[in-house]
């Protein structure tokens, strides 16, 4: 096992929240993306779920959004799919989404969800969504590069653009 520090470094990061039970739990892959057309603008999103050799791709879209709230409706959406606790490993381009869940939302929450400067958490109802469906899984975040040619990453940015071509009208390069 690596220390903790070559993975922190490495864009993996330590479970959000490490669950304790007696049975193993199963292993799911998450990978995510979200695009848009604006910012804000019309939005799609995309996740692929993997257990085993099983494999489920979900997408969807929104007419007035931003990308970041498109990152996190793939979690939220894959999340809610989930039917029993798992062991799940989220793949994301988002260090928005990433940094949220492993280092800002614990002190969001402290701060009754202001951030340090005091102001409003920006997307709260979706961070808050999020917590909810991870208190249920033990999650670990890997970030990977966006457009580097990634197989997973580059499919649900496909999907997730082909959601506001379909929906918009509006083809993204």
């Amino acid at each position: 096992m690596q220390p903790l520090d070559d993975i922190t470094q490495s864009g993996v990061e330590p479970p959000v929240r490490p669950r304790r039970t007696g049975h193993p739990l199963k292993q799911v892959e998450i990978f995510t993306d979200g695009a848009c057309a604006g910012n804000p603008g019309p939005g799609g999103w995309c996740a692929i779920l993997r257990f085993k050799s099983i494999e489920k791709e979900i997408s969807g879209y929104q007419r007035l959004t931003t990308n970041n709230q498109m990152e996190m409706m793939a979690l939220i959406e894959a999340l809610r799919r989930l039917k029993e606790p798992c062991r799940v490993v989220v793949h994301t381009d988002s260090l928005y989404l990433k940094n949220g869940l492993t280092s800002w939302m614990k002190g969001w929450k402290r701060n009754g969800w202001k951030t340090s400067g005091k102001s409003e958490v920006k997307n709260r109802d979706l961070w808050q969504a999020l917590d909810e469906l991870s208190k249920t899984h033990e999650i670990q975040i890997i970030w990977v590069k966006g457009h580097a040619g990634h197989p997973e990453n580059e499919r649900c940015d496909r999907a997730a653009r082909e959601q506001i071509l379909k929906n918009a009208g509006i083809p993204l390069p």
